[in-house]
């Protein structure tokens, strides 16, 4: 029985988080279809693992049911991206041609009806997915943040019949960051631990509920297995239930070991197969839902994501400062921007720090570059004797890890062939 749990929860991980996320969001908007983003992200944030401070946000769990949900995208200057993707996070084609402003009717395929003049019809062939929308804010070096603000404000989702008594209903809730407060993913790693039956019981509800995504043949087969075994409730004998309860925590090591252990030269996490993953591929699902999850697929984004310093040795504020020095002319090739971002060591949150810095990035102003034309991107708890302060980034006292983010990615960071330099202790610290 443990293998079945293993297998169990190695398949369908994913829906736990988006499950546990569509509940929360539909507490505060039961009727779903509603546009939602942050009024700021710090390291309050917790409902998404390894989130940027690069875009601002806009969010909505998409449920196209008895009528179509129509989604407004207002016309722009902004560099924007559109995420699709169902609630396991397998990346699917929006059918809105990117970057084209427009009104859209979010449509479950088998409805039949008429739409107003100027709505384009786009079928959606899930029952609920998530639209991530992330406008950039700043562009060609330039500061957007108030046009990126605009757009966002000014996207509308609002079902068809709210869309003919308003045509301006349904913009984007601008809400308090603590709405983002929950750490899902703390939550599941707590409960694996300590509450492996209960958190199986929640991932049975998730992989169950009618909402969930269509399962493959053999995931069909591996739930028809687990429920047969498992049941719906029903109390289970000591000794099955310690095998379901070894078999959890084993899936969720070898999910963990999955992700940490897909590495290139100098110790960088990277797939390459985010959001369009094979039959066979469920594991790496899994990885990117515990470390990464919403993820752009390629060619919207590439990420690095490293835990380790040059030698292999743990990154750790509390003893050590580090340097990232990417060589003359070898930058990650962008089509809109790169970024350095630094995580606490299990939530992958923001670190708490005075300088309210997260991130250093191609467009981070007063940037300067070494007399070689390199570029030094520095780590510590306090920023070296010397350093410009916009060459730093704040990591605090511990443990701690770093993701690279290319958004537009072109040449070798489009690919693979890319590698980022490895993180260097400073001599000295």
């Amino acid at each position: 029985m443990s293998r079945l749990a293993q297998n169990y929860i190695e398949r369908f991980y994913p829906r736990w988080f988006s499950h546990a996320q569509a509940r929360t969001a539909h507490i505060a908007n039961p009727g779903g279809n509603v546009l939602f983003g942050p009024d700021r992200v710090s390291p309050l944030y917790g409902a998404v693992v390894a989130i940027n401070v690069d875009t601002l946000y806009a969010s909505a769990i998409v449920e196209p049911g008895s009528e179509p949900v129509i989604f407004t995208i207002p016309p722009t200057s902004v560099s924007y991206s559109l995420l699709t993707a169902t609630n396991f996070g397998d990346v699917f084609d929006s059918g809105i041609p990117s970057g084209r402003p427009g009104t859209y009717a979010l449509t479950a395929p088998d409805w039949h009806g008429e739409l107003p003049g100027g709505v384009t019809r786009v079928d959606v062939p899930y029952r609920q997915s998530m639209w991530i929308i992330r406008g950039d804010k700043y562009s060609d070096g330039r500061n957007t943040v108030a046009r990126a603000e605009q757009f966002r404000r000014n996207l509308r989702m609002a079902t068809l019949s709210d869309y003919v008594a308003n045509p301006d209903a349904g913009q984007t809730h601008v809400v308090p960051e603590a709405t983002f407060g929950i750490r899902y993913k703390v939550v599941a790693d707590n409960m694996v631990a300590r509450a492996p039956i209960a958190f199986l019981r929640q991932l049975q509800t998730a992989v169950n509920d009618p909402e969930t995504a269509p399962l493959t043949r053999q995931d069909k087969a591996v739930a028809e297995e687990f429920d047969k075994i498992f049941g719906k409730g029903r109390n289970l004998p000591s000794e099955l239930r310690d095998q379901f309860a070894r078999g959890v925590r084993q899936g969720h090591a070898r999910i963990i070991r999955n992700y940490l252990g897909h590495t290139t030269e100098n110790y960088w996490v990277n797939f390459r197969n985010i959001g369009n993953w094979s039959a066979r591929d469920y594991l790496d699902r899994s990885s990117i839902a515990e470390f990464l999850q919403w993820g752009n697929s390629l060619p919207t984004a590439a990420y690095w994501h490293t835990f380790k310093d040059t030698s292999g040795a743990a990154l750790n504020g509390s003893s050590k400062g580090y340097v990232l020095t990417f060589p003359a002319g070898k930058l990650p090739e962008t089509s809109r921007f790169w970024s350095l971002t630094a995580y606490t060591p299990h939530a992958v949150t923001l670190i708490p720090n005075a300088a309210d810095t997260y991130a250093v990035a191609s467009y981070t102003p007063g940037l300067k570059k070494n007399p070689d034309g390199s570029l030094s991107i520095y780590l510590s708890r306090t920023r070296p004797t010397g350093v410009n302060p916009e060459n730093w980034i704040p990591v605090g006292n511990g443990e701690f890890n770093v993701m690279l983010r290319a958004y537009g990615p072109q040449g070798g960071t489009l690919s693979g062939s890319y590698v980022p330099p490895g993180i260097t202790p400073l001599t000295g610290s």
